[in-house]
């Protein structure tokens, strides 16, 4: 993908198990939320707003913002401090001050055949999105049970963090598509080239 186009929505991820991780992942492998294109696919994507909800009015300031946030969260699911630049106490005060945001607000409406739809009751402002993903930080790093479940993907330089919500336990990967793969493809080419030796 050439720098400053479009990402496309199969590049946007939405497996780790919570929308702030999904926000943590768009970093990886390269900046995802490289404008506000791929920023208003990601939030679309991400259920923060309904389908076709209208985001013309978004500009470079919510890229910023989310970027931002991205930063405190990775730093406070990851327990530590990111160059010294960024504190734990810092990022956590400032997804604190975010999270008390008001989120944007639904309304329940007829759709084309009848049946109720989602809609938000106005254009939904960057602090109230922001907001939606500051909380579900907040609710992630405050219950015992969801944040014991959070791993980091065993794969090669993968930095992907995800809520392992498998029986048992015992998920390894990001997502057994994309690292899962690459790892039985990488075992299997050891076996045939200790098989030729």
């Amino acid at each position: 993908m050439a720098l400053g186009t479009v990402t496309d929505p199969y590049e946007l991820r939405f497996d780790a198990g919570r929308i702030c991780l999904d926000l943590l992942a768009t970093a990886h492998p390269a900046e995802r939320l490289d404008g506000v294109g791929p920023l208003c696919a990601w939030i679309t994507g991400a259920g923060l707003v309904p389908p076709r909800t209208p985001l013309a009015h978004a500009d470079a300031s919510w890229v910023s913002g989310f970027r931002e946030l991205r930063g405190h969260v990775g730093a406070l699911v990851r327990g530590t401090l990111t160059g010294g630049v960024l504190s734990y106490d810092l990022a956590l005060g400032r997804v604190n001050e975010i999270a008390r945001g008001a989120p944007p607000v639904p309304r329940a409406v007829r759709g084309e055949d009848g049946t109720l739809v989602r809609e938000l009751a106005g254009a939904p402002a960057c602090a109230a999105l922001l907001a939606v993903v500051a909380r579900d930080a907040v609710e992630l790093l405050t219950d015992p049970v969801a944040r014991a479940a959070v791993r980091e993907c065993e794969g090669d330089n993968c930095p992907i963090v995800y809520v392992d919500t498998s029986r048992g336990r015992r998920r390894r990967w990001c997502s057994s598509e994309v690292c899962g793969n690459r790892e039985r493809v990488a075992r299997h080419r050891r076996r045939a080239a200790l098989a030729r030796a």
